[in-house]
């Protein structure tokens, strides 16, 4: 079995006396593409915010590369290899599609860029998500289909070794869908692992080579997408009885 990337070993998160994740296990490869999944309100963006470093989990470890990262910030996580996007996307609206990209790859990245390449690099990155004739557009000026590219081009600019996209296709059209898809599958050739939390079922069953599904802060399930598409308990937590 190949050395596990990250590992998420009882992680349990509280706030006050609600149990948002209870002693959850969770672990991603080197490379490999993973489904996350769950009803609203399952825990799947505690858990995001809790390997990320948004949060703090009160018990349980998660380790990155072998290392414990619990007392990291959130900011030293990202320098490791460990980046993400956001349901909702915030660039700096002031300023251009290239200079959001400038900003991570200067001050970010796992490995910066020296001053003089960041904007060829930045240039190549757009390129890749398709937004390179948009390099001198404002961001806040974007469509909703780019701005989604272009909160996953800053998490690229990173670096990452591991990339968690959480939500990128939500509210976008299907043939908008098809396009992040492509973006975010395209990552794998570059050795870059990614956790996909969505709830276009359609898109997580095409991309994951495995599923983790989340009901209630516990993992109810955890395999190949179509057994896990056909697990008793998956179905009943989005089907009911």
């Amino acid at each position: 079995m190949a050395e596990m990337l990250l590992e998420v070993s009882g992680v349990t998160k509280r706030f006050g006396g609600f149990t948002a994740l209870d002693g959850v296990d969770f672990a991603v490869r080197p490379g490999e593409r993973v489904g996350l999944i769950g009803p609203n309100g399952s825990g799947k963006s505690t858990l995001v915010n809790c390997i990320a470093g948004t949060l703090r989990n009160e018990e349980g470890s998660i380790r990155f590369e072998g290392r414990d990262i619990r007392g990291y910030p959130a900011h030293k996580r990202i320098r490791l290899g460990l980046a993400r996007s956001f349901q909702i996307p915030k660039p700096f609206a002031s300023m251009s599609v290239l200079d959001n990209l400038c900003v991570p790859l200067l001050y970010a990245a796992r490995r910066p860029e020296a001053h003089a390449r960041v904007a060829e690099e930045a240039r190549r990155i757009l390129e890749q998500v398709g937004l390179a004739g948009k390099a001198g557009a404002m961001s806040g000026g974007l469509t909703q289909v780019d701005m989604r590219k272009l909160e996953l081009a800053r998490a690229m600019a990173a670096k990452p070794k591991l990339l968690i996209s959480d939500e990128a296709m939500a509210g976008l059209s299907a043939s908008e869908v098809d396009d992040i898809l492509a973006l975010l599958s395209g990552l794998k050739a570059q050795g870059v692992a990614v956790i996909m939390i969505e709830h276009v079922m359609r898109a997580v069953m095409k991309f994951s080579e495995r599923i983790a599904v989340l009901v209630a802060g516990r993992k109810i399930a955890d395999g190949e997408p179509q057994g896990v598409a056909g697990n008793a308990e998956v179905v009943k937590a989005y089907l009911g009885e």
